[in-house]
Parts: structure tokens; sequence; C-alpha cells
């Protein structure tokens, strides 16, 4: 009797009602961008159905391959030549002495504080411009050639964003970590090798995506110092068919190889952060 009273006095929670979607300002705008994005692709693909020409794929095609396979080349050469060189900067950055942390800040803040453009050309031709000199000493081999100049200041120049993400992906690892490891007589060095840095990397993880992916759309401008990367051979079509198409096929690739990038580290970050998950 008293479950049956205590039934007949609880009234039934019923859930709240959606409130009604009214057709503000913001969302008017939003369509109205959804639907011009929309339109701004469609036209796109009428006008590459259009602009088809085979004799146009069948020419400069295996060009674009050649000139895709040498930026992927030299993006990923410069990524592995940048992690190598970070590391030193790193260490001298979380240095206790005020000379190398100092010289580690100048040389990360020179190349993060001016463009890649102008440190590709202050290497091709300012470095350039003393040939006796390099040939002299035997460097004459290495930049006299564009692609291995625009090699070294890619490296410069993400070794010192690669040294600040890292810097800050290490200093992001409590404390503690240290301190525990030091408890049970770890050596630093071990500590660094195996604690701290593989916890630093999985934070560091999704930063250096995102420098991959810089350096990807930022290696086009090595076209302008007569490397022929995917740029440089969308200029030489372009000079010699005037067909703005050209440049259109190139902007896709970047996309898709962008995407591509994005969702390969998306999956990497899943299977390093597996463990994380509950």
């Amino acid at each position: 009797m008293t479950e049956s009273f205590i039934n007949a006095r609880t009234p039934a929670v019923l859930r709240p009602p959606i409130p009604p979607r009214g057709w503000t300002r913001s969302r008017v705008l939003g369509h109205l961008l959804v639907g011009l994005w929309f339109a701004l692709l469609l036209g796109l693909v009428l006008y590459l159905y259009s602009a088809w020409n085979i004799e146009l794929v069948k020419k400069y095609a295996p060009t674009y391959l050649s000139g895709l396979w040498t930026t992927i080349s030299l993006v990923g050469s410069s990524i592995i030549l940048g992690a190598v060189l970070s590391i030193p900067v790193v260490l001298g950055r979380l240095s206790k002495n005020r000379i190398i942390s100092s010289i580690a800040y100048f040389y990360v803040y020179f190349f993060r504080g001016t463009p890649l453009i102008a440190q590709v050309f202050l290497i091709y031709y300012g470095v350039g411009s003393f040939s006796k000199e390099l040939q002299s000493v035997g460097l004459w081999i290495f930049f006299r050639e564009a692609w291995f100049c625009a090699l070294l200041a890619f490296g410069l120049n993400t070794a010192a964003y690669q040294a600040e993400i890292l810097r800050g992906a290490i200093r992001s690892v409590p404390l503690g970590q240290w301190e525990g490891a030091a408890s049970l007589g770890i050596s630093k060095s071990v500590t660094f090798r195996k604690i701290i840095l593989p916890q630093a990397l999985i934070v560091a993880l999704r930063p250096y995506g995102n420098e991959v992916i810089l350096m990807i759309k930022g290696s086009a401008i090595v076209a302008l110092i007569s490397v022929y990367d995917l740029m440089g051979y969308t200029k030489l079509a372009y000079s010699r068919t005037f067909d703005f198409q050209t440049y259109l096929w190139t902007a896709i690739i970047y996309l898709i190889l962008v995407e591509i990038l994005r969702h390969l580290w998306d999956w990497m970050e899943r299977r390093i952060t597996r463990h994380l998950i509950r």
C-alpha cells in the first residue's frame, strides 16, 4: 500500500521541450557562407571538367609526379635533419649555463623570427657568393646545388621550431617524474631517455604534425631558386601553356597531401595514446 501511495504521489519527470531554433542572423549568415563555399567548389569542379585536356595531362603528369617526389624527399629530409639538430638546441635551451642557453636562444630567435624565404636566399645567394673560399675548403660541391641549399635552410629553420616544441613538451612533464626516478637511484640520462622523453613526445606529437604540414606548404618557395619541385614544374607548365588549371591541379595535390598527413597523424596519435583511454 505504501509503495502504491508513493507511486501515485510522484509525478512523472518529463524531458523539457527542445527550444525552437529560429533563423537568427548568425544562422542565416552561416548558411549563406556554406552555400557560397559549395557554389565555389561546384564551379571549380565544372571548370576542371570543361577545361580537361588529356594531351596536357599526358605531357605534364610525369613532371608533376617528379616534382611531387622532390617536394616529399626535400621536406622529409629536412624534418629528419631538423630533428637531429633540435636535440642539442633543446639541451642548450634547458642548460643552466647562461652562455650556452643564450646561444641556443638567439638561434631559435633568429630562425623563428625571420621569413623562411629570406633564410633560403641567404644560404643560396649569400653563402654561394663565397665560391672561391668554399672551393678551397671543399664545400662548394654542397653549396652549388640549390637542392642542398634548400635542405640546409629548411633543416635549420625547422630545427628551431622543433626545439621549442620539444622544450615545451619536456617542461610539461611533472617534476615528480624526475624526483621519483631519482629516489629509485635512476641516473638523469636514463630518466630523460626512458621516462621523460616518451611522455614529452606524446605531448609534442600534434605540434610536430603541424610543423610537417607547414613545411610541406612552405616548401613551394624553393621554386624561386631553380629547384624543380611540384611548384617548380607547375611554373614551367604554366609558362609553356598559359593554362590556369596547372595551378589548380597543384593546389589540389597539395590539399590531398596535407589531408593524408593529417589523417596519418590522427592515426598515430590514437595508437600512441590508446593506453590513456578509459
